[in-house]
């Protein structure tokens, strides 16, 4: 049997079939080596366009024609189409192979047969088929070990690990276990491999030799898709990647590694749905802290069987709320994962949870100091967004998500805290995207939120800006940005002039239409304060 599940031309010949036949190799006897896919037998000239590689040709010679260049041509075809070997029957067409097909089988590379007794070609179709099939039965039954060994390991209480060290064992080569994006999860030798065969050494390189989305892996390697049970970018979980370093890899190692492939998204799946429900259980610890449900004084023992231990440094209460428009049904487990591998270099204590149905991550972290509080919350706000992007909760075109951070303080201020982050994050959708935003600093609009359903908030904006959102509808150039900047700029019109990229006459008559249209003074301080009230409330009004 050849160890791809077929049989090589070697052992068809010494099958009794073609044994009876008193065979001889007249051409390429140092590759008897090829494996057999299939036997076919022919005797048209054009068989070459019938076969599809791999295959044991049997013919009595009557297709190969009576010329020289006739005989040379049709060898030449066999040999482009990858067949395993030629075999000729001598007797009533040949009673030996003529010299240029003799020649053009060693020029080609291919194995020449010639039988020298009649044998009947079903019979010798029939056991060359028979081995092929008890080869790959065989082949079968090594993967399905590996399979049942996989097995035992999980219901032994082993996990990913152990199923890759099985697999690394079985090939004679380390086995990758990466997520879709090729990001290394696992790295696992084989158990014989010498102690200077570091995996992690051996995928450095190989990642440093392909780009991190190729498509393919390195040349001789097996890539196995681990499924994720999903559509899009959840149909893959993550990927096996067996590079041929120690030894070549065959079709049964592909084999074995599809069956572990089954048996880790099983196990994916599960240590996903644990670590979500874990993570949406620190996410209700959080929301319930918020809401006041929870006792300051009870909070940090509470806190502690979650794993959240800060000791005595103040707290940082942190929220980022996902756009409508962002998947809700996206991998929460794997955002809580890459955000705390994200954060595992700041070096404070993190409790981190998900509220799916709101959209909403909730953290509460221990700084050393207040001081800390800026450096600390922008590395948080890089690795929640770097976390949405790995989730795949994120939609193309869609709004990035809000970061808000609040104010530190002990445990009796913490509810509080995220309360008042989780409310301002909701208010600040739709502001100018920035890393994170400061809590303190939108508390206008945060009331403005929270009057967004009143109905004399719609009538306020409308007084104080509906001429101006009138025009923009009808007429350009629209106004209402204009008069934005110039109230971000506290009226300077030569730093509005300049973001607006107009000349000062142009804004001047500008400013005059937006005065005209409100029956305004543009200089009172009074209009400035409502007109500033007035576009901070449109985002929350019809």
């Amino acid at each position: 049997m050849d160890t791809q599940g077929g049989i090589t031309v070697r052992r068809a010949l010494e099958l009794p079939g073609l044994r009876g036949g008193l065979p001889e190799v007249v051409a390429c006897p140092d590759r008897l080596d090829r494996t057999v896919r299939w036997v076919h037998a022919g005797e048209v000239p054009n068989i070459a366009s019938l076969l599809k590689g791999g295959e044991l040709l049997l013919t009595t010679g009557l297709g190969l024609g009576t010329r020289p260049a006739g005989q040379r041509a049709f060898v030449r075809g066999l040999a482009e189409r990858g067949i395993a070997a030629l075999v000729v029957e001598l007797g009533p067409r040949f009673d030996r192979l003529p010299a240029a097909i003799v020649e053009a089988a060693r020029a080609a590379g291919l194995p020449l047969v010639q039988l020298h007794r009649e044998v009947p070609f079903v019979s010798v179709t029939e056991e060359v088929h028979t081995e092929i099939v008890n080869g790959h039965y065989a082949l079968l039954r090594r993967a399905e070990e590996v399979h049942r060994q996989c097995t035992e390991a999980l219901l032994g209480g082993g996990g990913v690990p152990q199923v890759l060290r099985i697999l690394a064992d079985f090939a004679g080569n380390p086995v990758f276990l990466e997520t879709a994006e090729r990001r290394l999860l696992y790295a696992v030798a084989p158990g014989a491999a010498p102690a200077a065969a570091d995996p992690l050494q051996i995928w450095e390189g190989l990642r440093g030799r392909r780009p991190a989305v190729a498509a393919e892996p390195p040349a001789g390697s097996v890539l196995v898709d681990v499924p994720g049970g999903g559509q899009g970018t959840g149909a893959v979980r993550a990927r096996l990647m067996l590079p041929a370093v120690s030894a070549p890899l065959l079709p049964v190692h592909r084999m074995a590694a599809e069956r572990a492939a089954d048996i880790l998204a099983v196990v994916l799946m599960q240590a996903r749905q644990e670590e979500e429900l874990a993570a949406r259980g620190r996410g209700d610890f959080l929301t319930d802290l918020a809401a006041g449900r929870i006792r300051a004084e009870d909070a940090p023992a509470q806190a502690g069987v979650l794993g959240f231990r800060p000791g005595e440094e103040p707290l940082l209460p942190v929220v980022m709320r996902l756009a409508s428009e962002l998947s809700p049904s996206g991998n929460w487990a794997l955002l809580a994962r890459a955000v705390l591998e994200e954060l595992s270099s700041v070096g404070v204590p993190v409790l981190l949870g998900v509220r799916p149905v709101e959209g909403r991550v909730p953290l509460l972290l221990g700084l050393r100091s207040e001081s800390e509080r800026t450096a600390v919350a922008d590395r948080v706000a890089t690795a929640l967004r770097a976390g949405v992007e790995r989730a795949g909760l994120e939609r193309a075109g869609g709004r990035p998500p809000v970061v808000v951070v609040g104010v530190p303080g002990g445990w009796a201020a913490a509810g509080a805290g995220l309360r008042h982050a989780a409310e301002t994050a909701a208010a600040a959708q739709g502001l100018p995207d920035r890393p994170w935003h400061d809590a303190r600093r939108l508390d206008i609009d945060l009331l403005l939120w929270r009057l967004r359903e009143h109905p004399d908030l719609a009538a306020f904006v409308d007084r104080a800006i509906g001429p101006l959102r009138a025009h923009d509808r009808v007429s350009k150039p629209a106004l209402l940005p204009t008069l934005e900047v110039y109230l971000a700029h506290a009226g300077r019109k030569a730093e509005t002039a300049r973001e607006l990229r107009l000349n000062r006459q142009t804004l001047y008559n500008r400013l005059a239409r937006i005065a005209e249209l409100l029956g305004s003074d543009l200089d009172d301080p009074q209009t400035v304060l409502a007109l500033s009230l007035a576009l901070r409330a449109r985002r929350h009004t019809p």
